[in-house]
């Protein structure tokens, strides 16, 4: 485990704006991250937090993608005070959760800070959030609320999300969907703030710079694939395949598909896809490249959460491959369709649209549900406020104190 030096504790910050420079410290939030979504996603609560008198962030990164995180972070210039190296090959989910635990419950023993901040549904969400609890550390839980209603689908992330909403103070929702189901599942509507989802925050920072460049190879029609989970390995994973040389068939379009590093995946999607023509398989791409192969496609057949809230935000119709969606509200406005993992429904819903110019423009103009790039700053004001308001809201843990209701975008 490496770490950078955490910047000593000068005093307590009482009022939203006074910093240190007026005799106060900055409250010191703990950001954990260990997945390149995870990295995606907490880059504007980072840089909202940096920009912010009142906080001074402590970047920890568990290391669980390894080479995809790092590159991740390289280009949203983020480096993490602590890399925690837990990874091994093909490591079972209950010895990452302990080494997770032990080595995250270390470093905050050690700093002490006054917040953790985990966001969505991943195996260091949920440790980081648990480390956090043990520690007597509030959490505020970013992308709080999804949820497919299937223990076990996708798997492991249905169940982290629900612990998580257990064990967390602040609970930032994407949208009011996701709001009204936590409270439903009793968790106080004054410990909910509806934000937006900060996906759309980080898209529109690197769309603005221009940065990235697509890897599809062609002028034919893109159609951007990815497929990782869990759950869609094996034979189910095999028939998607067959699928996508079917479709690749079709002498208009170009198939893209960065490739998972998961050996699991890897194995199947490379050996039956890497001969086809109108096939193009890649290592991961770098966001700011996967964002601009997004830009430049037409459709997008994924198994990812992430890309079913970015594509709808570049207009770009959306087939999710899989029994469940967590995030129903891209599915009722039109902008995606749920098809399964069935290779005969896939292929026909693509061809669908490719074929179909009306269907096809009322999926691309479907609104996007998951806000208006600014949920990060609406995050770190939720929290300089409470603290401001309670100063011993570090003591509650999975209790809110401050009056406020679910917030409007």
């Amino acid at each position: 485990m490496s770490h950078l030096p955490f910047p000593d504790r000068v005093g307590v910050a009482s009022t939203p704006g006074r910093s240190q420079h007026h005799g106060f410290r900055p409250l010191h939030a703990a950001v954990i991250l260990g997945t390149r979504p995870e990295a995606v996603k907490l880059a504007p609560v980072l840089r909202a937090l940096e920009d912010s008198e009142d906080f001074a962030p402590l970047l920890i990164n568990t290391g669980q993608h390894r080479e995809m995180l790092y590159q991740m972070l390289t280009r949203l210039q983020l480096q993490p005070h602590y890399d925690l190296g837990v990874m091994t090959d093909r490591q079972q989910l209950s010895d990452l959760t302990a080494l997770l635990i032990g080595a995250l419950g270390e470093v905050l023993r050690d700093e002490g800070p006054d917040l953790v901040i985990v966001q969505g549904d991943t195996t260091s969400t949920l440790c980081g959030a648990l480390a956090a609890f043990y520690e007597r550390i509030p959490v505020a839980h970013v992308e709080a609320g999804l949820r497919s209603g299937v223990l076990d689908n996708p798997f492991p992330e249905e169940l982290n999300r629900l612990l998580v909403s257990r064990l967390a103070r602040w609970h930032f929702a994407p949208t009011e969907r996701a709001g009204a189901r936590l409270h439903a599942e009793g968790i106080p509507a004054d410990s909910i703030s509806v934000t937006g989802n900060t996906v759309i925050d980080n898209l529109l920072w690197v769309r603005h710079r221009g940065a990235g460049r697509s890897a599809f190879r062609t002028t034919r029609r893109g159609i951007l694939v990815t497929l990782h989970r869990r759950e869609n390995q094996g034979d189910r994973m095999r028939a998607m395949a067959a699928t996508l040389l079917r479709l690749a068939q079709r002498s208009d379009v170009e198939i893209l598909l960065p490739v998972h590093r998961s050996p699991a995946v890897r194995d199947v999607l490379v050996t039956a896809l890497r001969d086809h023509p109108h096939i193009t398989l890649t290592d991961p791409l770098d966001y700011f490249d996967f964002t601009a192969s997004l830009a430049a496609s037409e459709l997008v057949l994924t198994d990812s959460g992430g890309v079913q809230e970015e594509a709808p935000s570049l207009d770009k119709p959306v087939l999710v491959l899989r029994a469940t969606t967590e995030r129903p509200e891209v599915v009722s406005t039109g902008a995606a369709r749920l098809v399964g993992t069935d290779p005969d429904a896939i292929h026909a819903a693509a061809n669908s649209l490719l074929d179909d110019p009306a269907l096809y423009r009322s999926m691309a103009d479907a609104p996007c549900p998951f806000g208006d790039g600014r949920a990060a700053q609406r995050i770190v004001t939720r929290l300089a406020e409470d603290f401001a308001a309670t100063p011993t809201a570090g003591v509650a843990v999975g209790a809110a104190t401050a009056d406020v209701s679910l917030a409007q975008l």
